[in-house]
């Protein structure tokens, strides 16, 4: 393992060993948090505004598909290791992790966390919750992160993982939002139950519209979830978030509409937030459909659209192009020098014949719930898609329930992604064969294998170029339209106070916001 490469250039042993001298730091807020800052102090009420809910939201962490349910859980949740807001891992319920070959990974247990019931965090409830995730059985969405996994077992205050080949990602695979640790009983969690071991304990919950919670007054982290109470409010429409803002209503939004953003600049009400990372806006075709099955049809409408004309009139700049590539440019081994894809209507109507079509006629299903300007972008589409001979007819959807009854059962609908910090963790979430939020239910043998051999090669020349293929295989083969990555737009009332460094590895200060900000 001498030769192995490591993300954001931690060294071996910085990813290898997440050294126990290092817990401490995960106590308290990022180190680039400026010295003339305020320090955070505690008390208020607050109320944030997000663009995502739907009523049948739940418990069971297998099944968080949105915003709304990822910062729901993560306010009373912790995971084995937290992501920073500068992409580095930092300890939380595992104190240090360490592996000798990459294939046994050992978690030392932080002692001394219990959870809201009262109960003691112990190996044995890490064993239970992970384990809900694994199996044939199971409908996680992070299945996939365990199909590699061996054996999870407890030894002393240990949990050891192994893995049939080495994986230097797997320290940031156990950092993923739905591996959230549950108490056990019986070695398996109660996927109804709200006890967790996070900030804060739910008062009240009414899936797709409103949750309140309480601060911790047991929480380990001392130094964290400085607000009395959260209150986090479904809020669908774009409009009527910007309204609740600007009446004092809710104190923070999400997915600022960027044409509104000169608007909340003159009222000089709240500071807007517009953060780069991987996050990208997606169309995804399901591929087991006709036309959607014959890639020169999927190649036909990628070449049908201006994505620069997105960019410049959805994201009002705040994004750039994307060339059907979910691996972004914060990202280790993002393929800048890909081949791009600019509108052609001639290359399209080439496609088009190769398919042994003249014209093409689709319905592509879409609704501001998807992202904030999504109706929008597909009407784009449509008007630029004529020209080559294709008609997109524009199924507005409504907004509430979108996610259960449009996303992965329309054949060709608009979707989102927040990113991942490794290219792993990306391609196995939603391009692997067979994953569960596959939203293209695409199928690529190559890629397939690509994926398992990547994550143990040890020449980092080879692994680039490995993972290289994989976005070239998934941008001109793939079955997902991908045209920009959007920027996290945010607009945060004044009374709010945010660390100098926020997130950029999900929305909402990677959905910690009710963890990391306080009140001025």
């Amino acid at each position: 393992m001498t030769n192995l490469r490591f993300p954001r250039g931690m060294s071996r042993r910085g990813l290898l060993k997440g050294a126990a001298a290092i817990g401490a730091a995960g106590l308290i807020l990022p180190a680039s948090l400026g010295a003339a800052r305020a320090e955070p102090k505690k008390g208020g009420v607050f109320r944030v505004g997000i663009g995502h809910g739907s009523s049948t939201d739940g418990y069971d962490p297998g099944l968080w598909d949105n915003l709304y349910a990822q910062t729901f859980a993560a306010s009373r949740h912790n995971q084995l290791i937290e992501i920073a807001a500068d992409g580095n891992l930092v300890p939380e319920i595992a104190e240090s992790w360490d592996s000798a070959d990459g294939m046994t990974w050992v978690f030392k247990i932080r002692e001394g966390v219990t959870f809201h019931s009262g109960k003691p965090v112990t190996p044995d409830d890490v064993v239970a919750s992970l384990n809900h995730h694994r199996g044939e059985t199971s409908t996680s969405a992070a299945k996939p992160y365990f199909d590699a996994v061996t054996d999870i077992k407890v030894d002393g205050q240990n949990v050891v993982i192994t893995i049939s080949a080495p994986n230097a990602d797997f320290p940031y695979l156990m950092s993923d939002y739905h591996l959230a640790i549950m108490p056990g009983t019986d070695g398996k969690i109660d996927p109804t139950s709200s006890d967790g071991c996070g900030g804060y304990i739910v008062e009240s919950y009414e899936p797709g519209v409103q949750a309140t919670l309480n601060r911790n007054p047991n929480y380990w982290k001392s130094d964290r979830a400085h607000f009395d109470q959260i209150v986090l409010l479904s809020i669908l429409d774009p409009a009527a978030r910007l309204n609740a803002l600007m009446t004092g209503e809710v104190d923070t939004i999400d997915q600022i509409d960027p044409a509104t953003i000169g608007l909340l600049e003159g009222r000089g009400i709240a500071k807007i937030l517009s953060i780069s990372g991987n996050a990208h806006y997606v169309f995804p075709m399901d591929s087991r459909a006709a036309p959607f099955s014959d890639n020169n049809v999927r190649l036909a409408l990628k070449y049908a659209f201006d994505r620069q004309e997105l960019v410049d009139k959805i994201l009002a700049g705040h994004g750039s192009v994307s060339n059907d590539n979910p691996i972004g440019p914060a990202n280790r081994y993002f393929f800048a020098e890909l081949e791009a894809k600019t509108y052609d209507p001639d290359k399209a109507k080439h496609y088009l014949k190769q398919a042994g079509m003249d014209t093409l006629e689709v319905t592509l299903s879409a609704a501001n719930a998807a992202f904030s300007g999504a109706v929008d972008a597909a009407v784009l589409m449509s008007e630029k898609a004529a020209a080559a001979g294709i008609t997109i007819t524009v199924d507005r959807a409504p907004d509430d329930g979108y996610w259960d009854n449009v996303w992965m059962k329309k054949p060709f609908c608009a979707s989102y992604w927040g990113g991942r910090p490794v290219e792993d963790q990306m391609f196995t979430t939603a391009y692997k064969t067979g994953a569960s939020w596959n939203e293209s239910f695409w199928s690529n043998e190559r890629f397939d294998a690509l994926l398992a051999a990547a994550r143990s090669e040890l020449d980092e020349a080879k692994r680039r170029d490995m993972y290289h293929e994989m976005q070239q295989i998934v941008s001109f083969e793939g079955s997902t339209i991908i045209p920009m990555y959007n920027n996290y737009v945010m607009a945060v009332a004044n009374a709010v106070a945010t660390p100098e460094k926020v997130s950029n590895n999900w929305n909402l200060d990677g959905f910690r916001c009710v963890e990391r900000w306080w009140f001025a």
